[in-house]
């Protein structure tokens, strides 16, 4: 099962195109025949050892599990772990614990806090920091900025403080059969708080303690006035405390035994890794779901194969049998179809809460300082017909039917619908020229030769001199599907009368931090990147005020358009502030996404995809759109005539 992201800082729609009903249709496991006779006693020869082969990629850098490790490491991780917590369609399932913590099971709680001077604290804003005057935080029972207050220094006050405990199951051990406990949680907390360990402190900054209350039980307190909506899964992924606590922490991430042989309690056990060939693995005797007859297959060979075709080849030799999301099978889709139409492989593939996306430059870095936009870059943006009328000019389905083989969709907000908090009901801007061309007119763009092949210029535009054409620079990588997407993005826009200058530039030069960056230092007029959260709850706060990049925040921020909008900052607000099924963050992120569907600070433009492959009869199989890793059920995969069974 999937490592969450507590540990790796990663109803759906699902398209498996060669039906799991096929597994009864493979080659059966050989059945072992019986020994010759001898004397008065007959001896059964042994099954011969079952062996999965799954083939990645590329070859992991490290297996330490803290680092962000690569998508092709967690996928070997996933053998060596199991949960602790899988995220799968959109929730979130224990795995080795006994449930998550709820208001209604009574292992999470909200207390009224006093605090005072000096006391570390989470302000109004979200961000951590020492009790003193000056600071605006939110009393308890507050939570929105209406009801936010200065502290005066010396005046009583009261904070909402989060608790949540988790509890083990019993009986857990590491593969090498040492008891798991919650110290081992509570070690996994004080690695990923040590500055010497890469990764996000974010949550470690908001934690007030995490200790062990016994063998099993942990409990997690959050500083006042931090208010989690994920608070359920604010679990340490345990580390092996008795083989790792005498490597320094600045050493777990190239040390042999944490980065190379990590020791997990999944359902495999790592022995050997060749380097620049494979990783091979054995069944867990200590796995704490053996008796469920899980693993089903007694070795794991990963195997590293770089070229997808020479990865479905291998597939269809027999070399392969699972082929993992980190290969790129995205120019293989039509053979993997046209295969699995003909039984000879399982083809899969899901859409991710990965949304690609084309960022308008609504408010440059340039205006910042109150430069007037007649002397920087016109306002191509600011406007929101324009905005919408360009969302129109865009083909997006075309995009999707033919670069990506019609297997995802074009969203509406920052929402997938599969996630039970989706607006159905919002506002959409789908392709339509001659809608788009009257909004233009209204905007002030004015096509004067009536020629559409030609750009439209700029008639009593405030911030636009009058006769600029509409010219707009495209800039994204130069990755294939990129390539693809944008020519004939470029392409639609050119029938509106918006010309468009695509370039491409190397990714380092795309992300770089501002402002010197193309997208933080927000230097662009249209750009095209994917943005995806670590976890599964919708991610509004990208389009906030707050989280513009700038001087201010040190070029830190997700809304790379600059779109400011108080009545879309205080909706998702009130959605953050509110916890897992109250009415209050449904509301939000239902307005929210209904003002990012009519203002649309970024046009979204497809959800990405995930793709994957598998021998005919291979069972237990699918994809995931929110799982952590594609093998997060390895220990669950089975082939042969009867696994469906």
């Amino acid at each position: 099962m999937s490592l969450p992201r507590s540990m790796f800082l990663s109803a759906s729609l699902v398209v498996v195109l060669s039906l799991l009903a096929a597994c009864g249709q493979g080659t059966s496991t050989p059945t072992p025949a019986s020994s010759a006779v001898a004397g008065p006693t007959a001896t059964a020869t042994r099954a011969p050892a079952r062996v999965l082969t799954v083939c990645l990629g590329q070859e992991p850098a490290s297996l330490f599990p803290v680092a962000n490790p690569s998508a092709a490491a967690q996928s070997v991780l996933a053998a060596i772990y199991d949960g602790p917590i899988d995220t799968n369609s959109y929730g979130y399932q224990p795995v080795i614990l006994k449930d998550l913590p709820s208001l209604q099971n009574g292992d999470a709680q909200v207390f009224s806090k006093a605090v005072t001077v000096g006391d570390e604290v989470v302000d109004a804003n979200g961000t951590p920091v020492t009790l003193q005057a000056g600071v605006t935080v939110r009393p308890a029972g507050c939570t929105n900025d209406s009801c936010a207050i200065k502290y005066d220094g010396s005046s009583s006050l009261q904070m909402d403080q989060m608790q949540a405990t988790f509890r083990l199951l019993p009986g857990l051990t590491w593969s090498d059969g040492e008891p798991l406990t919650a110290d081992d949680s509570v070690y996994a907390y004080q690695v990923a708080s040590s500055p010497k360990i890469q990764g996000s402190k974010k949550l470690v900054e908001r934690t007030q303690s995490y200790e062990a209350a016994d063998a099993t039980t942990i409990q997690w307190w959050g500083r006042p006035g931090f208010i989690d909506q994920t608070f359920f899964t604010n679990f340490w992924a345990p580390l092996p405390r008795h083989l790792w606590s005498q490597i320094p922490f600045d050493q777990l991430g190239t040390a042999d035994q944490s980065a190379k042989m990590p020791t997990g309690w999944g359902a495999y056990i790592l022995k050997e890794w060749v380097p620049g060939d494979h990783i091979s693995l054995v069944k867990n005797p200590h796995y704490f779901r053996a008796a469920e007859g899980l693993p089903k297959f007694d070795t794991l060979t990963f195997r590293f194969v770089s070229d997808p075709a020479a990865a479905v080849s291998d597939l269809l030799a027999g070399t392969c049998d699972v082929l993992d999301p980190s290969v790129p099978l995205d120019g293989q889709v039509d053979v993997l179809r046209s295969m699995s139409a003909q039984n000879q492989l399982q083809a899969l593939f899901t859409t991710l809460p990965v949304m690609e996306e084309l960022a308008l430059g609504i408010k440059p870095a340039a205006y910042d300082n109150n430069t007037p936009a007649s002397t920087t870059r016109p306002d191509y943006f600011s406007d929101v017909r324009v905005r919408q009328a360009v969302a129109m000019c865009l083909d997006r389905q075309k995009v999707v039917d033919t670069v990506l083989a019609g297997l995802t969709n074009v969203p509406k907000t920052f929402v997938p619908l599969e996630d039970p908090l989706y607006n159905a009901n919002v506002t959409a801007f789908s392709f339509n020229l001659t809608t788009a061309g009257q909004l233009l007119d209204q905007a002030g763009w004015k096509d004067t030769d009536n020629d559409p092949a030609t750009p439209r210029v700029a008639a009593g535009i405030t911030g636009v001199r009058a006769g600029t054409p509409l010219e707009l620079d495209y800039v994204t990588t130069s990755a294939v599907q990129r390539q693809q997407v944008s020519s004939l993005l470029a392409a639609s826009l050119g029938q509106c009368g918006i010309k468009v200058n695509v370039q491409y530039v190397d990714p380092t030069v795309l992300y770089a931090i501002g402002p010197q960056g193309v997208l933080f230092g927000r230097s662009f007029d249209l750009a095209e990147f994917a943005m995806g959260s670590s976890g599964i709850a919708p991610a509004c706060d990208w389009f906030t005020t707050a989280a513009i990049p700038d001087s201010t925040n040190h070029w830190v921020g997700e809304n790379v358009s600059g779109y400011s909008n108080p009545a879309f900052d205080k909706a998702c607000q009130a959605a953050g502030q509110s916890l897992p099924g109250e009415a209050a963050q449904a509301a939000g992120i239902a307005e929210a996404q209904s003002l990012f569907a009519e203002e649309l600070p970024v046009i979204p433009l497809y959800w990405r995809i995930k793709t994957a492959a598998a021998r005919a009869d291979m069972c237990h199989f699918t994809l995931d759109p929110t799982a952590g890793s594609a093998l997060w059920n390895i220990e669950a995969f089975d082939s042969g005539a009867d696994c469906g069974n």
